[in-house]
């Protein structure tokens, strides 16, 4: 196994996070077959990194040949002076619509496991 770095170190705490997710409920279920999840850009997950600690994290586990499925979520932002919500772009926290800065993040930060596909060879232990 290569050798995780400094900057991977964000990103190989989450990967023992979903895998704790993942075997806390679903104990004794057999094999996954993949992992969907949800990372906001304000997250400042690096995919990459984060496929690759998941790889090293589910060696000799329940998900060692699961696929993690990366569903990258936009900064999306409600406008309070117009009502208007648009995805931001860059560092600026501004409505798209009428440039107001009152503005609430309403997607964007997000990081949760949204879906875990079993493979359909294993039945569930009664």
């Amino acid at each position: 196994m290569d050798r995780i770095g400094f900057e991977e170190m964000h990103e190989l705490s989450i990967a023992e996070n979903i895998v704790n997710i993942v075997q806390e409920n679903l104990r004794g279920t057999g094999l996954i077959r993949s992992v969907k999840i949800k990372v906001g850009k304000l997250a400042t997950v690096i995919p990459d990194s984060l496929e690759f600690c998941f790889s090293a994290v589910t060696n000799g586990t329940i998900l060692e040949n699961a696929k993690l499925d990366i569903e990258i979520v936009p900064i999306v932002a409600h406008c309070e002076n117009c009502g208007t919500n648009s995805e931001i772009q860059g560092l600026s926290f501004r409505c798209k619509k009428c440039g107001g800065a009152d503005v609430e993040i309403v997607s964007g930060n997000e990081l949760q496991v949204v879906e875990i596909e079993l493979d359909d060879n294993v039945r569930e232990k009664k």
